[in-house]
């Protein structure tokens, strides 16, 4: 099964083509990063994902169910998401472990009855992703990839299919984004882990483990395959539509650098 298939998708909102030919498939055991400058288009694809937005135009299917022909309430439940707006969303005094255990009910706050073994298994995500001292600390004291762990753990109590990673160093420090990345990276290394697509406008976010890019800018694709083809400096170049350098960083990841 494919775990997403969009076929000649188009956007538009007030005569506007917000996004143009969008023709992207992922397989099954594969994990793309999709990289692009702010206000390429990167939300309104994630949008149309999660079946907050339609196309306009073209086909879309996710996790096997074309849109139009499928519950979309149904199909969310089998993706897992962090993101910046769901953290604003988050109960600032409730527990890490509680916070993990509402993935299960896809709720903010839980309000449904939940048993010993519910709560054992939200802690036992917390420790797989090497965050044990977070553990009976409310979430408002936690640092922002402290924060970002426990969101990742929350998506993961739903044993989803699908984990969609929006920015998720988005605000970090240098150290903090070093740790979250390895936590992904050690996340990853489970026999259950879901397919992943991470998205974000820095290329030394992305690890080797995502082994497709897809690369967009202003609505449409501008490039998309193996990442070790993609991170390049022609690439790259042409990408941006500016001279950059190409530093390879430690664990065979790429930065670029402005000339």
């Amino acid at each position: 099964m494919e775990i997403l298939a969009f076929e000649q998708v188009q956007f538009i909102r007030q005569q506007n083509a917000l996004l143009q030919d969008i023709d992207w498939r992922i397989k099954a055991a594969e994990d793309w990063a999709v990289l692009g400058l702010n206000g390429a288009g990167k939300s309104l694809l994630l949008n149309m994902i999660s079946g907050s937005l339609w196309p306009t135009s073209g086909k879309l299917t996710v996790l096997g169910q074309r849109f139009g022909e499928t519950s979309i309430p149904d199909l969310t439940k089998r993706i897992g998401w962090v993101s910046q707006s769901l953290q604003e969303r988050i109960h600032r005094e409730e527990q890490a472990e509680a916070i993990v255990l509402s993935g299960k009910f896809a709720s903010i706050g839980i309000y449904q009855k939940y048993s010993e073994a519910d709560m054992e298994e939200a802690k036992q995500l917390l420790l797989s992703l090497g965050a044990k001292k977070l553990i009976g600390k409310v979430y408002q004291v936690l640092s922002q990839g402290e924060k970002q762990i426990v969101l990742i753990a929350r998506a993961l109590m739903a044993k989803p299919e699908l984990l969609i990673l929006d920015e998720p160093c988005n605000g970090l420090d240098l150290f903090a984004r070093e740790d979250l990345l390895a936590r992904i990276k050690q996340m990853k290394q489970t026999a259950d882990a879901p397919s992943l697509l991470y998205v974000t406008h820095h290329t030394e976010e992305i690890l080797p483990l995502f082994n497709q890019v897809l690369m967009i800018r202003e609505g449409k694709i501008f490039n998309q395959g193996p990442r070790i083809e993609l991170l390049k400096e022609k690439v790259l170049n042409d990408f941006y539509q500016r001279p950059i350098a190409l530093h390879q960083m430690s664990g065979d990841r790429m930065m670029v650098i402005p000339k």
